[in-house]
């Protein structure tokens, strides 16, 4: 496994808290770290040390053909890290066609071709790492998530493929999925519900330090937080019982779902 400070990572999600935290965890470890933005950063934007900006959109059509020239220009990227990621919480028949389109763009399909466009070079050079961040979600359909859910779940389930496809190379493909987590692209509304629930939301610095730890050691996935993790594995063998659980919260999820879709 290559130490983390002779390696240079292509970071989606730099923007958000967790990938905010990322940048810095990764820099502290030695790290070079390109961060992708969709737009082009202004003239004046100053970085730390260590990170090159590069413009990406993870939404565009022509993403495939943008890797190329981006590989081409930096041939020295061996990591992935996907964690961007666009969430909505509202009653499924609300959910605007626009607002469908950005979730399954940002959360699934740019992972697919940033995969197939650096597994093969990962592959070839013998070494390397793809990380994608999902969420408990992705493995626990949630009321008033039901697009974003399926979204993480076919994340979750493209990872496990394709860490199955790659099983005899050296490149690390991994999966992190953390639980409610305190990032601006929670609406005060999600807030207000997960504290009205009881439900813990983790700071990003945590979650990021979780997600480095699982690089350095390889591990291959990893549910963050109790008893989410608990609920995880009881929703896989038998989900009926959290059928029972969520049918209980719903009164109170539906008294936070927004009346308008986006």
């Amino acid at each position: 496994m290559t130490p983390l400070h002779e390696r240079t990572f292509l970071l989606l999600g730099g923007s958000g808290g967790i990938g905010q935290a990322m940048i810095r965890g990764l820099l502290e470890a030695g790290a070079s770290v390109l961060l992708a933005s969709r737009k082009v950063p202004a003239a004046d934007t100053t970085f730390a040390p260590g990170v090159i900006p590069v413009q990406l959109d993870l939404a565009s059509s022509t993403l495939a053909q943008d890797l190329v020239h981006l590989s081409a220009q930096h041939p020295a990227i061996d990591g992935l890290i996907h964690c961007a990621g666009h969430n909505h919480f509202g009653r499924l028949e609300a959910l605007s066609d626009n607002v469908l389109d950005q979730l399954l763009d940002v959360n699934l399909r740019s992972a697919i071709v940033l995969a197939r466009h650096f597994a093969p070079r990962l592959r070839a050079a013998g070494k390397g790492s793809l990380v994608f961040v999902g969420s408990t979600f992705g493995s626990i359909g949630y009321p008033g998530f039901a697009a974003y859910c399926a979204s993480k779940a076919g994340l979750r389930g493209f990872v496990e493929a394709l860490r199955r496809e790659m099983a005899d190379t050296a490149v690390q493909v991994q999966y992190v999925a953390p639980r409610a987590t305190r990032t601006s692209m929670n609406p005060p509304a999600v807030n207000a519900l997960n504290a009205e629930l009881g439900n813990r939301m983790d700071a990003p610095e945590e979650v990021a330090a979780q997600i480095l730890r699982c690089m350095r050691t390889g591990r291959a996935r990893r549910h963050l937080g109790w008893p989410e993790r608990f609920f995880v594995f009881l929703n896989s063998l038998l989900p009926r019982l959290v059928d029972v659980s969520l049918r209980k919260q719903l009164p109170i999820i539906q008294r936070y779902l927004p009346e308008q879709g986006s």
